[in-house]
């Protein structure tokens, strides 16, 4: 079963230097029919204006992927780190017994267009840390190429919970199949672009839940990223 999560039924929130669509309820946007799907808890599309960003703040018992699709994240955390995340690049935080952290867009000229997304991790209180990778167009080009996962491989980060988030990048007329295992469910978010989802049209902010299905058959039908979460 295939369950459609159109961009324009989203939670939006525009506060002037953060316009922002919640997949999921967050903040002052509540829908008890859209409160989360498996252990994926939030997806937030994010874009910050110059200059402009999240003052430090607390959160623990979460883990926090901050997915990059244009511009740059200037983070710091009370763990030490600071960073600034560029397009292309996935940052993990886990919050565990608690954290703060701050994000913020340096460019004096240009937005950070960005997907927040929380997922509730399989043991509370743990340890917080922090992670981030680079991962290119090439690296995601007309591939599956995972980015997180609980058994990270080639690099991906690692994640507190038993899913593995996967991205690609597409041209028109690529199609990317993907295969669970038995028992396992899917969501898939549409960063940028048109596709189609075992026969259904998704574009851009779009999303889509997948139970009881086997194989996916994904066509773009212009330039699209797709993000992919296996999860049990």
């Amino acid at each position: 079963m295939i369950t459609l999560r159109p961009s324009n039924e989203r939670g939006h929130a525009n506060h002037g230097w953060l316009d922002s669509y919640h997949t999921f309820s967050f903040a002052n946007y509540y829908d008890p029919e859209h409160m989360g799907f498996r252990a994926l808890r939030v997806i937030n599309e994010d874009q910050v204006a110059p200059g402009r960003g999240f003052g430090t703040h607390p959160h623990r018992d979460m883990e926090i992927i901050s997915y990059v699709l244009s511009g740059s994240v200037a983070h710091k955390d009370s763990m030490g780190n600071a960073a600034t995340i560029q397009a292309g690049e996935v940052q993990r935080i886990t919050a565990g017994t608690g954290i703060a952290h701050s994000e913020f867009n340096p460019s004096d000229a240009d937005p950070v267009h960005f997907l927040q997304i929380w997922i509730l991790p399989d043991t509370p209180g743990l340890t917080p840390s922090y992670d981030e990778k680079v991962f290119s167009t090439a690296d995601k080009q007309g591939q599956w190429r995972q980015v997180a996962s609980h058994n990270p491989v080639e690099g991906a980060v690692h994640i507190n919970q038993d899913v593995d988030i996967y991205a690609t990048v597409l041209t028109a007329g690529d199609r990317q199949p993907f295969t669970f295992r038995p028992g396992r469910y899917g969501w898939v978010q549409v960063a940028s672009g048109k596709i189609s989802l075992n026969g259904h049209s998704l574009e851009a902010g779009d999303g889509a839940a997948i139970s009881d299905e086997t194989l996916l058959d994904i066509q773009a039908h212009s330039e699209a990223e797709v993000l992919l979460f296996d999860l049990a």
